[in-house]
């Protein structure tokens, strides 16, 4: 490995060649020229030899050099190529015409542009395309495609503006059109090989001197003067065959006014015989050619206007024609082609009807007749069409071109000879002619149109599936009317004649792609942001890259979410604090929960701040987690330095001596799930200790069975096989509580099919005595306890779908209950959850209504009744109601899941009993409950959600102020409908349990720690060190990873190596040269073992230190 460099001081490049002693030779200068002060230099294959060669912005002589190498480690004598007084700051090396040979592109200082050299492939380079950037200090450059169109694009930093700007690779496509003179009134135009020469040629009919004229090309996208033969009274249309197998192109040309052909047989030398005519219909306007009855002879048919035929001419294969046979089409035929429409290897036949807005589809049975016409709607007058598979599925498909109202019509085939109905796209004005070809060389066939109003040609980009881009419009000259596609300069890429024919010409349109740049303004900031950094990424998971920039300024960072257009959303701010002046950011995943987050080292306030990643491009409030620094930080980065899969952060300081290391934990997070068998089709699920054992159990709800089953805790987070006992019919919802007042644990069962409820009173070992039934209202669903009357007596209140009640069943507290009390509910009642919303100390009610998208309050009374409902809107369908205090006022509020618009929603009590309006966060696929709890230790409720048809949870951690984080998923079983949280491995750490309907199973979740960051580590790099740059690698290969680091003050590498437990040796240090500000790292001798190279600012050197 060597090394290059560009010794601005000195006016030279300098190359320190590798030895095979594991050091440097002594440096090789070439000069860049007198006070030519080179800043940057790149390194690439410019001249396709294998060998590298070197290109070096020259800032003082305003002129870029390049440096050819022998590959010997000498370099050619510069060539330079001048910036036309521009002061090139920064350089890159690609490929931006993807033509596979290098470019060159330089930001210049000082004159508000970039310039774009396209590289030859020999070493050599065009004069520069200036590109404005409305910067005059382009500091910075990177090179990449940034918008996934496989082109490349540059990203530069604007010092003096505080932009970030986005200059976007393009492809021109037909940049530049020559015009080569025909006859009097160009009308329409073919392509062939006339002269055998492998080179395509151009015959057009010149309507107004009854003349066709051909142009012989040279391969290289010029042709030679025209040659002009006769024919028939106004030629309007033409087209090329051998029609005497003699391998040699001849010409068929419509005689508009003579209703008859004229035939050419070319001599194979570009020269043709005289004409030879056939009679037709009335003003042939169209012709075309292939095999119609599968002779191996080329036939020709004609579009007839004057009468609505087309003429069949069969071929005899000398170059002679039997007497045309006719078939009826629609009104006024103007154009026509042929192609396999049912895929039964016979041609058939497609025509434009002008006159009645259709196309005929005449399908051929292979002996040269042809049915009966099917017609087809288009748009206005269609005059042209073509025909192409334009969606990949080996049938083909039909465009015509509609110049009445300036579209074209695109008709997908079915392969029976049918077609679909037509899709329409905009052209320009009046278009004329169409055609198809594949200009963007994606395989995908696009289509070319002429407009002979607007005096363009419009190109529509096919994407493969039928469907088309918006066009996009190139200049040719005035009137142009017909159209064809050819590569006439043998580039492989398809080029484009038009006939004008005001012009008497031809505009030939060759493809040409020389890597344009377009300018595109990413993201400018606020007045006085003082723009620091900036990184890039894919922050919201659509596979788009996203930008964030620092604003040191404005006390914030910014996030443009990418469109994937090559435009960005606007900025959404984040703020860092007030005078925090956030300077560096590091990204990567933090909590673990699969989304990108972000740290950012605010040198105003000293601290290290994280945002994390919702995944959907939102993040959340700045969190510190108490991380103050004593200095100012000013570089930070992330990874996972103790490979636990966890991040860590590394931190360097503005001037101190030492770097710091941050370590993580998890964030409210839970392990796989283990799971235990049930009944048939667990439905509802629930948590207590039934055994007193001090340990939490689960009972579940086993719907087709018709039992609940008891799984006792372990108190390690698992559980005994379930024991099963009888219920009512469909058991759909349990609850718990002491009925009857002997301090054991009860069960009741909301039993769906029988409208009733089942008491199973507990023994206090984990056993319960056979079900005690009470009847409830219709189709019960769900069910809760709570004393509703003040007599310290366990009641049950039961949502009744059936018949959109509530039933209140007092209890007696010797486990048995009164009869029940009804009250009225919205529409499909389904969950039940009860609280005191109102700060009366008597318990209230809050009812989901699945039919109807609410929740009813019902206020208690303290004596067993409630006032009438008051409704509150949801979402879409709520299945679950869990009552908390998400905003720490010491008021309930309510949260509900919505089955069918996939969210939750969290109505904030105001205390009196009424709520606020919901606030709605994205769930998973149809959440079917939800429950409360302190899923990540910091004192403040979360919300957790069973996504039925999506089989995950979703939690939301709790902000403590009513809001929430958008959702962490996690995998649960089969079908998860019902939820509960406890505390099953007595860790002080909340658990989720889910019973799994379609898998008759329950799962357990077991939490584990909240991640954040730890206490820091401190790395001491020595009195006045003042560290400048730091490097991560493992140095000593024992599978750790290391940090190197640059002290700049000491003038010393330190090396901190890193043992197994995640801590670090002491600094074991190498001296430098004067003040080492750079560090970086690699294997320079091939020997499999990290090596060290710094760059040293004061002396001007470069330092290799080679691992051992």
């Amino acid at each position: 490995m060597d090394l290059a460099i560009a010794n601005y001081g000195t006016n030279n490049v300098g190359i320190l060649l590798g030895t095979s002693n594991n050091i440097f030779a002594n440096q090789i200068t070439f000069s860049t020229g007198l006070n030519s002060h080179p800043y940057t230099l790149a390194v690439g294959h410019l001249n396709d030899d294998t060998m590298l060669d070197i290109a070096v912005a020259n800032y003082g002589n305003n002129n870029v050099g390049v440096f050819l190498g022998y590959g010997n480690g000498n370099f050619m004598s510069q060539t330079t190529y001048s910036l036309s007084g521009a002061s090139p700051y920064s350089i890159g090396i690609g490929d931006f015409n993807n033509d596979n040979r290098m470019d060159l592109v330089v930001t210049n200082n000082g004159t508000n542009n970039t310039a774009l050299f396209v590289g030859y492939g020999n070493g050599t380079f065009a004069s520069p395309q200036m590109y404005s950037t409305e910067s005059s200090s382009s500091i910075s450059i990177v090179i990449g495609d940034l918008n996934r169109d496989n082109r490349l694009d540059i990203a530069a930093i604007n010092s003096d503006t505080n932009i970030i700007g986005i200059m976007l690779g393009y492809d021109e496509f037909f940049p530049i059109q020559r015009t080569y003179s025909t006859g009097l009134y160009s009308y329409f135009v073919a392509v062939g090989d006339f002269n055998k020469d492998t080179q395509l040629d151009i015959v057009v009919a010149n309507q107004l001197d009854n003349t066709v004229s051909v142009l012989l090309g040279y391969g290289n996208g010029s042709f030679a003067h025209q040659v002009t033969y006769s024919t028939g009274s106004s030629p309007q249309s033409l087209a090329v065959g051998d029609f005497n197998n003699d391998t040699r192109l001849d010409i068929v040309v419509a005689n508009d006014l003579n209703e008859a052909i004229s035939v050419f047989l070319g001599y194979g030398d570009g020269s043709f015989a005289k004409q030879t005519t056939y009679s037709t219909g009335p003003y042939p306007g169209s012709v075309a050619v292939g095999d119609f009855n599968n002779d191996t002879h080329l036939d020709i048919v004609v579009a007839n206007f004057g009468d609505n035929t087309v003429s069949v001419l069969l071929g005899y294969g000398n170059g002679s024609f039997a007497n045309q046979t006719t078939y009826s089409t629609g009104s006024e035929p103007y154009s026509v082609a042929v192609g396999d429409f049912n895929n039964d290897t016979h041609l058939d036949i497609v025509v434009a009807n002008f006159g009645d807005n259709t196309i005929s589809v005449l399908l051929g049975y292979g002996n040269g007749s042809f049915t009966n016409q099917t017609k087809y709607s288009t748009g206005s007058g269609p005059q042209s069409v073509a025909v192409g598979d334009f969606n990949n599925d080996t049938h083909l498909d039909i465009v015509v071109a509609n110049p009445k109202d300036n579209t074209i019509s695109v008709l997908l085939g079915y392969s029976d000879g049918s077609f679909a109905n037509q899709t329409k796209y905009s052209t320009g004005n009046w278009p004329t002619s169409v055609a198809v070809g594949d200009f963007n060389h994606d395989t995908q066939l696009d289509i070319v149109v002429a407009n002979f109003g607007g005096n363009n040609v419009s190109i529509l980009l096919g994407y493969g599936n039928g469907s088309f881009a918006n066009q996009m419009t190139y200049s040719t000259g005035s009137g142009p009317l017909s159209v064809a596609v050819a590569d006439f300069n043998n580039d492989t890429r398809q080029d484009i004649v038009v006939a004008n024919i005001n012009d008497n010409n031809i505009s030939v349109l060759l493809r040409y792609d020389r890597g344009a740049l377009k300018e595109k303004i990413t993201f400018a900031s606020a007045n006085g942001s003082h723009l620091r950094s900036f990184a890039v990424f894919d922050f919201n998971n659509d596979s788009l890259l996203d930008i964030t920039v620092a604003n040191y300024g404005t006390d914030n960072i910014g996030i443009l979410l990418g469109h994937g257009t090559a435009t960005f959303g606007n900025q959404t701010v984040l703020l860092t604090g007030l005078n925090s002046h956030p300077y560096s950011m590091a990204i990567h995943d933090f909590n673990n929960d699969g989304q990108v987050d972000i740290a950012v080292t605010n040198y105003g306030t000293k601290k290290l701040v994280t945002f994390l990643g919702s995944g959907n491009g939102t993040f959340e409030n700045q969190a510190s987690y108490g991380v103050d620094f004593d200095f100012a930080p000013l570089v930070v980065g992330a990874g996972s330095f103790n490979k636990d899969g966890r991040s860590e952060i590394i931190v360097a300081y503005d001037g101190i001596d030492h770097v710091d290391v941050l370590v993580t934990y998890n964030l409210g997070s839970f392990d796989h799930p283990m799971t235990y068998s049930t009944g048939h089709w667990p439905r509802s699920v629930t948590v207590g200790d039934f055994n007193n054992d001090t340990l939490l159990d689960i009972v579940v709800t086993n719907q087709v069975g018709n039992t609940i089953g008891v799984l006792l805790g372990y108190g390690n987070g698992s559980f005994a096989n379930q024991k099963t006992y009888s219920t009512g019919s469909v058991p759909w919802s349990v609850a718990v509580g002491d009925f009857n007042n002997d301090t054991q644990l009860d069960i009741v069962v909301a039993n769906y099919a029988d409208s009733t409820v089942s008491v199973l009173l507990g023994y206090g070992n984990g056993s319960f005595a056979n079900q005690t039934k009470y009847s409830a209202g219709s189709g019960g669903l769900s069910v809760a306890v709570g004393d509703f009357n003040s007599d310290t007596r366990l009641d049950i209140v039961v949502a009744n779908l059936g018949d959109n009640t509530i039933s209140i069943l007092p209890g007696y507290g010797n486990g048995s209950f009164a009869n029940t009390t009804k009250y009225s509910t919205g529409y499909e009642p389904w969950p039940v959850a009860v609280g005191d919303f109102n700060n009366d100390t008597h318990l209230d009610i809050v009812v989901a209504n699945y039919g109807d998208n609410t929740v009813s309050v019902l206020l208690g009374y303290g004596n067993g009744s409630f006032a009438d409902q008051t409704t509150y809107s949801t979402g879409i369908s709520p299945s679950s109601v869990a009552v908390g205090d998400f905003n720490s006022d010491n008021r309930l509020d309510i949260v509900v899941a919505n089955a069918n618009d996939n969210t939750v929603s969290v109505l904030l009590g105001y205390g009196n009993g009424s709520f606020a309006n919901q606030t709605k966060y994205s769930a998973g696929i149809s959440p079917s409950s939800v429950a409360v709890g302190d899923f990540n230790s910091d004192n403040l409720l979360d919300i957790v959600v069973t996504n039925w048809s999506g089989n995950t949870m979703s939690v939301f951690l709790g902000y403590g102020n009513g809001f929430f984080a958008n959702q962490m998923i996690y995998s649960t079983g089969i079908s998860p409908f019902s939820v509960d949280v406890g505390d099953f491995n007595n860790d002080t750490r909340l658990d989720i349990v889910v019973s799994n309907t379609n898998e008759e199973r329950v799962s357990v979740h077991l939490g584990y720690p909240n991640e954040g960051f730890l206490n820091q580590m401190r790395l001491i790099t020595g009195n006045g060190s003042r560290p400048k740059s730091f490097a991560i690698g493992d140095f000593n290969n024992d599978g750790q990873m290391d940090i190197a680091v640059a002290n700049s003050g000491t003038n010393n590498v330190g090396i901190f190596l890193r043992y197994d437990n995640g801590s670090f040796a002491n600094q074991m240090t190498y001296p430098t040269d004067s003040s080492p500000w750079a560090v970086a790292v690699g294997d320079f001798n091939n020997d499999t073992i990290l090596d060290i190279v710094t760059v040293n600012h004061v002396n001007d050197t470069v330092g290799v230190f080679l691992g051992c």
